[in-house]
């Protein structure tokens, strides 16, 4: 909590001080031909500061910041990678730019805060709002650590509450923090009184009657930081990240290397990934913008069998991790490196990543050499054969020789022809895949692709391997 043993001395001196530095930064900002720093973006596209002042609720805040500039330089400079396009969704929805200091207040500029309520990322959504302005929230991804998404849903909820409370936006920041229910029912009580409704004269809870003057004292010292010896960091007015679209599932650590960029720096762009691979999430990565390209053609020349499918397992009955691996087409040794364990130990509900190769195309699980699977070929039955035997010698089943040549029963007679096609080919469950889907992209029917996999739920599942015989 602020320090409210100010002097009515120390906060005239304070006033006027903060009125002289913001009125020669105004000259100085007159005088400048262009912006070339976000913090002179900012403090020109300031909204909500001239008229409260002199206000002492907004003094004593002011002044708590200013004993206080080591931690606020350390804030600053923690938000460089992120401001510049919160400023830039700000000015393109015409919003005060104060609001660029928010998630300072909200959780220092840091997109893995996480508060005693639940609240979580740089604009600390609590989950159920989370949920209501579209931020995803699984095991793997959380949308409210994103930087992209965050940001559009915050800026999607403070206008939503300015609009509610016709455009004041005192009253908007402080139903940000409290709800808009508290901050209308202390408008309704003032009312019924015959009180005034603005901001300063209802009776909110203490932490929202210190919120607006903290961000509004806060902006004070961003509009004259040589006043109180505040050195803010330089951070260029440009973007620090760019978007880089991906198609496949890939490790943070990865992309890191492909794009030649620190690991830290890829896991601060990209905090919602909460495992650090790209799962759950939106099909794209954030990174440095000058490494952006880079990794565009990285990304446009890895071979398919250096990708990785990663799909999400959850521990059973039973399970150990050699029978997962071998059902997966993984091994041991990745399980526990992907998940980070230090033994072969499992718990029942235990959330694990299982990561395989990507299922480009079915992989072949024939006792061919060939990658291709072998064309049909004849065979004409002689004395003494059985399709048990004919199907042992030629790499296949009786089922698929019956359906392969529509036979009804296993009686055969000498000299008749089969078709038959050995081998069969293995199909790694995608997201989104259906049988209907995987039959249409095979050229069979489901009823063959069900009779193929008999032990098969209908309702398919990422990872799951099926069988087919083409």
């Amino acid at each position: 909590m602020p320090n409210r043993n100010w002097s009515e001395q120390a906060l005239r001196q304070s006033r006027a001080t903060t009125a002289t530095a913001a009125s020669a930064q105004v000259v100085d900002d007159e005088n400048t031909p262009a912006i070339s720093d976000i913090w002179q973006r900012i403090r020109h596209g300031f909204q909500l500061l001239d008229e409260d002042l002199d206000n002492p609720r907004i003094d004593q805040q002011r002044l708590w910041f200013a004993s206080r500039t080591g931690s606020l330089e350390t804030i600053a400079k923690r938000s460089s990678p992120y401001i510049h396009y919160i400023v830039e969704a700000l000015d393109n929805r015409d919003m005060p730019l104060e609001l660029a200091l928010l998630p300072v207040i909200e959780s220092a500029y840091n997109p893995l805060a996480y508060s005693p309520s639940q609240a979580a990322g740089l604009w600390q959504f609590i989950p159920s709002t989370g949920r209501n302005f579209k931020l995803k929230q699984t095991r793997w991804y959380d949308g409210r650590r994103d930087i992209v998404a965050s940001t559009e849903a915050a800026l999607d909820y403070l206008t939503y509450l300015n609009q509610m409370f016709d455009g004041d936006w005192l009253l908007t920041l402080a139903a940000y923090n409290a709800g808009e229910g508290t901050v209308s029912r202390a408008i309704k009580r003032n009312n019924g009184l015959g009180l005034p409704t603005d901001y300063w004269n209802l009776q909110l809870p203490k932490q929202t009657q210190a919120y607006v003057p903290k961000l509004l004292g806060l902006a004070q010292l961003i509009a004259s930081p040589q006043a109180y010896a505040l050195n803010l960091p330089e951070v260029p007015d440009e973007p620090y990240f760019a978007r880089v679209p991906l198609e496949h599932q890939l490790d943070l650590q990865r992309i890191a290397s492909l794009a030649k960029v620190p690991a830290e720096h890829i896991r601060a762009l990209n905090p919602a990934f909460k495992e650090g691979i790209t799962l759950d999430g939106p099909q794209h990565v954030l990174v440095p913008a000058e490494q952006a390209e880079r990794l565009e053609r990285k990304l446009a020349t890895l071979d398919p069998d250096e990708l990785l499918q990663v799909q999400p397992y959850i521990v059973r009955s039973g399970d150990t991790l050699s029978g997962i691996a071998q059902r997966h087409g993984t091994s041991v040794a990745s399980i526990r490196q992907l998940n980070k364990l230090k033994n072969n130990q499992l718990r029942i509900g235990q959330h694990l990543k299982l990561a395989g190769a990507a299922p480009q195309v079915a992989q072949q699980t024939t006792t061919s050499t060939t990658s291709k699977a072998p064309a049909a070929s004849k065979y004409q039955v002689r004395k003494g054969d059985t399709l048990g035997a004919i199907a042992a010698r030629h790499g296949t089943s009786v089922k698929q020789l019956r359906q392969l040549n529509n036979l009804q029963h296993d009686r055969l007679k000498i000299g008749q022809t089969l078709l038959i096609k050995p081998g069969s080919t293995r199909y790694v469950v995608r997201a989104g895949d259906t049988f209907t889907g995987i039959a249409q992209r095979h050229k069979v029917s489901v009823r063959q692709l069900q009779s193929w996999n008999p032990s098969q739920s209908k309702l398919l599942k990422p990872g799951q391997t099926l069988t087919l015989h083409l």
